[in-house]
């Protein structure tokens, strides 16, 4: 039996699925469905596209692959692993390079991969997959060195970055491939590495996963984090080290394939036992962990987690924000999972296994399964995990997982949203001109985006959007300055860095304080919106209630527009409010809809003008907040039209752009029209989607009929969701 993350008793309860046959327009029904917008996605207020005078970027010609970073805020450097690359830039002004060494595979060394591989061009190259600062302020290096992984040390001394050439074995410290995945941590001289299925802890206490099926299952590591839960502990308790993973299980029911996500954990003083298990951890366990999402039938799988501690409390306030995307197609369901370390430390130190019901078992002389060294068993005489007895370590091989799962705060998904297939998170805490304290997410995407997100009492609220590359490609990693408050995002093509706040985007109170941006206030001697840390005085902020109502009242400049008679009008305004809609208001009162009048997305477009289209227009822009509705004047016009004594003066337009628009409606009403005439003729239902009776399908297919399609006293339960 395979091996999963949670009891498989109580895993999925879902029926298989079926191939079944769909009448012909079924199909470009579901096309166009998954065209259409949710209802439930959580869209961000605003869209900030490329924006090149607020973003630095580095890219040098012939490198790719910037996914490896470690932040040096003692020397000021983003230092950043390329394929064959390694990089020292300046952390205020990335574009700025200090110094690079290049670490390259040699020819001798790309044919012996050539003969192993059948992706020469991207597997013999050496991938820089670890980063890791070490106790003497050097760093440890490693790389995939054309499938043959070596790590050496680097240093970097009066603006150089120098490699030492003592290079050694990176097994299990850097994967072969330089598409696997990995995760690894330093933690005083020691290495603690999960690549290839196998997560060790390097010499001289070398100490390994065991070769089983118990362990894991074709596994992708994505993040690891070390928890101080030996401060301050009541009980001599160790540190943790926790391993955030996802594997491949099984659907109990069906038996078929699928993904999980997991956490596992060891003790930070775990030296192995004796035996079978010399040099294999003795603390390893792991639980499965839920992402609940409505109307999700397969699991979310975690593609990276962050950690969260508050340096003014101990280790129970400290938070794993993680990152899930769907795993069937053709959802696109991305979410933001909170779990807390004391909840998981409950589960892995009180929980049941797997299988196993140890309050029926006989107990155990030395210290539950799975738990650290602490001071009950240093008293019975058990000081390192080299003296456990052989029933806890013989228990230990065989039983890894915890019965039940690990629940977010909350017992559910915090954010969930189709805006994009997540792939990095990082978190900063910003203290608002209130006194509160707000988590703010960054969430990097495949698309090249990045969400800045806050959870204000509950309410989940998406500031912004903004596209961070210039082409879309997937950020694959994503770094955070808690002093400079800047954020570094690596992907195929280059690094870029964008500040946390962008409060300068924001030109009037009303849009600053309705952005509700932590990181930014309207500063009223200045008449700008600026961030909190840059604001000589008292700043004007409402993040929980998004109060525009405390800005002063400002007059718009009306703009005059002449023309004759016959001609076409173009007013132009737009909203940078996603959440906003927009209102136009002719001579104080709504403009009256007419087919001569087209309200667009950057503005209203009048056809064939007359005397009656004179007056005041005013463009509105309506947004909500928890306090109330708001409505902010844009744009003002007052429209003069004179007689016509002379040939019409005609507004440009772009007419390829207006095409553009009015087929789109057309293609709407169209898709519409298709789809009643599908109802009326009985191929497509409310509840389900299916063939009509009598038509060709296959027996198996499910057919939902009408009630006059069948005997009464028959039950009609054959549908199928779509």
């Amino acid at each position: 039996m395979d091996n999963v993350c949670s009891d498989k008793r109580t895993f999925f309860q879902t029926p298989s699925f079926r191939q079944e046959r769909m009448t012909p327009l079924q199909p470009f029904f579901l096309f166009l469905l998954l065209l259409l917008p949710l209802a439930s996605t959580l869209e961000p207020r605003r869209f900030l596209p490329y924006d090149s005078d607020n973003t630095h970027t580095f890219h040098e010609e012939g490198v790719f692959d910037y996914s490896t970073m470690l932040l040096r805020e003692d020397l000021d450097l983003l230092v950043v692993g390329a394929s064959g690359m390694l990089y020292a830039l300046h952390l205020n002004d990335i574009s700025k390079k200090n110094d690079s060494v290049k670490w390259d595979v040699t020819p001798q060394q790309v044919l012996k991969c050539e003969a192993k591989t059948i992706h020469a061009a991207t597997d013999c190259r050496n991938q820089i997959k670890t980063l890791l600062k070490t106790q003497d302020d050097r760093m440890l290096v490693c790389g995939t060195n054309a499938r043959d992984p070596r790590c050496d040390h680097m240093s970097y001394v009066d603006g150089k970055l120098t490699l030492e050439g003592k290079e050694e074995s990176g097994e299990f410290k850097c994967p072969n491939d330089p598409s696997e995945s990995s995760a690894s941590l330093m933690i005083g001289n020691n290495v603690y590495s999960a690549t290839e299925s196998v997560f060790s802890r390097s010499p001289p206490n070398f100490v390994r996963t065991l070769e089983n099926k118990n362990t894991f299952t074709d596994p992708k590591f994505v993040a690891m984090e070390m928890i101080p839960e030996s401060e301050n502990s009541d009980t001599g308790d160790d540190d943790k080290i926790y391993l955030f993973f996802s594997e491949k299980g099984v659907d109990y029911q069906t038996y078929k394939p699928t993904l999980l996500s997991c956490v596992a954990r060891v003790c930070k003083g775990d030296l192995g036992g004796q035996g079978s298990l010399h040099q294999r951890w003795t603390s390893l366990i792991q639980a499965r962990l839920q992402c609940p999402v409505p109307g999700s039938k397969w699991p979310l799988i975690i593609q990276d987690s962050y950690r969260w501690c508050d340096p003014q409390q101990d280790w129970k306030s400290c938070l794993f924000f993680a990152v899930f995307t769907s795993q069937t197609w053709p959802s696109v369901v991305s979410a933001v999972c909170v779990y807390s370390v004391t909840d998981i430390s409950r589960e892995f130190s009180g929980g049941h296994f797997l299988n196993t019901d140890l309050n029926m078992r006989k107990p155990f002389k030395g210290p539950r399964p799975g738990s650290c060294i602490d001071n009950a068993a240093r008293k019975a005489g058990i000081n390192q995990s080299l003296l456990l007895p052989p029933e806890t370590l013989e228990f230990m091989k065989k039983n890894l997982i915890m019965k039940d799962n690990i629940q977010p705060v909350g017992g559910k998904a915090s954010l969930v949203t189709e805006r994009g297939e997540f792939t990095r998170i990082i978190v900063d805490q910003v203290q608002t001109t209130d006194g509160d304290s707000h988590h703010v997410m960054f969430i990097g995407t495949k698309k090249g985006t990045i969400l800045k997100a806050v959870n204000y009492d509950g309410e989940m609220f998406i500031i912004q959007e903004v596209q961070v590359f210039k082409t879309p490609e997937p950020i694959k990693i994503l770094k955070f300055s808690s002093v400079r408050r800047q954020i570094y995002a690596g992907s195929d093509s280059g690094v870029v860095q964008v500040s946390a706040s962008s409060c300068g985007r924001s030109l009037s109170c009303v849009d600053c304080v309705l952005a509700r941006d932590p990181y930014c206030g309207w500063d009223q001697a200045a008449g700008r919106c600026t961030a909190l840390s840059a604001a000589p005085s008292l700043l004007l902020q409402s993040v929980k209630e998004g109060n525009a109502s405390l800005c002063p009242k400002t007059e718009v400049q009306t703009e005059k527009k002449s023309l004759a008679a016959p001609g076409y009008l173009k007013l132009l305004c737009s909203s940078e409010s996603k959440l906003a809609t927009i209102r136009w208001e002719k001579d104080h009162s709504p403009l009256v809809s007419s087919p001569r009048r087209l309200e667009l997305e950057d503005g209203l477009f009048i056809l064939n003008v007359s005397k009656s289209d004179a007056g005041l227009y005013r463009c509105l822009s309506v947004g909500r907040s928890r306090e109330d509705e708001y409505i902010t004047v844009i744009a003002q016009y007052n429209v003069t039209i004179e007689e016509e004594t002379r040939e019409a003066q005609v507004e440009p337009y772009n007419y390829p752009v207006l095409a553009q628009q009015i087929g789109l409606v057309l293609a709407i009403w169209a898709f519409f029209g298709i789809l009643i005439w599908n109802f009326y003729k009985g191929y497509l239902r409310l509840s389900c989607m299916c063939s009509r009776p009598g038509s060709d399908v296959d027996q198996e297919s499910p057919v939902c009929t009408n009630s006059k399609d069948q005997p009464e006293n028959e039950e009609n339960d054959m549908s199928t969701e779509v």
